[in-house]
């Protein structure tokens, strides 16, 4: 069996769980457009939400604020996403989280790639990995590190020599590779050849067309996606997967894609 959560809220994650009826939650710890951070907000702090995520059966995981981007030349982000980065691990650690999701982050037009898959192997090794890091394909940019299949390939490529690079999987989102400009017909083959693992699963609807490089996300059934392979790569992949979509469609997100896993 696939296990299906959802993205909810950081308050009371246990809560959101069960009114979803779900095993695994993802959240954010803190603001996920600011440096600062990791901040718990459930009430009794981070050992008591890892008691009661245990006691729920609860699984939970953090993704990384949207600003952390390990790959760039521009050291006044560069350096703060790594400590961003430590910290988070810290922060997911405490609480028991499964992994933290980051996103591959991107360089400048017309930079060299070679110097982002270097500086995420360099970022690997300046980490102690707490937990599992589980980076992100995402939709856009030209020059971003885990848009298109070479990329991913690069930084898996770089970070293979790193020390602590055991720790390191993949989260396969389905609507940035959707449109990213990747065949999803193939995608979970693909993603598995380069890593040689999925450890979770985004499931998100896409707004907008393929390779339209836009991140916007919809409710399953209701996009550009394509529901018979939205179905196979999850089924393909057999890993957790967390909704992504706009949240008041979650029930209706979580009984869509159960029923068409049979």
């Amino acid at each position: 069996m696939i296990t299906i959560g959802a993205h909810v809220d950081q308050v009371d994650p246990i809560a959101e769980a069960a009114a979803r009826d779900v095993a695994l939650v993802q959240f954010f710890l803190g603001n996920p457009q600011g440096y600062k951070g990791p901040e718990v907000k459930y009430a009794g702090g981070a050992e008591q939400l890892k008691a009661d995520a245990e006691k729920a059966g609860v699984d939970l995981y953090v993704h990384a604020p949207y600003l952390v981007n390990v790959a760039t030349t521009n050291n006044r982000i560069r350096i703060p996403s790594r400590k961003l980065l430590q910290k988070h691990v810290d922060g997911a650690a405490e609480i028991g989280a499964k992994g933290l999701i980051v996103h591959g982050g991107h360089l400048e037009a017309g930079e060299d790639p070679a110097i982002g898959f270097d500086n995420w192997r360099k970022a690997i090794e300046a980490t102690d990995l707490k937990v599992p890091v589980l980076i992100e394909n995402t939709a856009g940019g030209d020059n971003a590190m885990t848009r298109y299949l070479d990329r991913i390939a690069g930084v898996f490529d770089a970070i293979s020599s790193a020390s602590g690079s055991e720790n390191v999987g993949f989260c396969l989102d389905t609507c940035h590779a959707h449109a990213g400009g990747n065949a999803l017909e193939t995608i979970v083959d693909d993603v598995k050849k380069i890593t040689g693992r999925i450890d979770l699963v985004h499931c998100n609807d896409s707004r907008d067309a393929f390779d339209s490089g836009a991140d916007r996300h919809t409710n399953l059934g209701q996009g550009h996606v394509d529901p018979d392979l939205l179905t196979a790569i999850v089924r393909d992949a057999g890993a957790p997967v967390i909704l992504e979509t706009p949240g008041d469609g979650h029930l209706d997100d979580i009984a869509w894609l159960q029923d068409r896993l049979g």
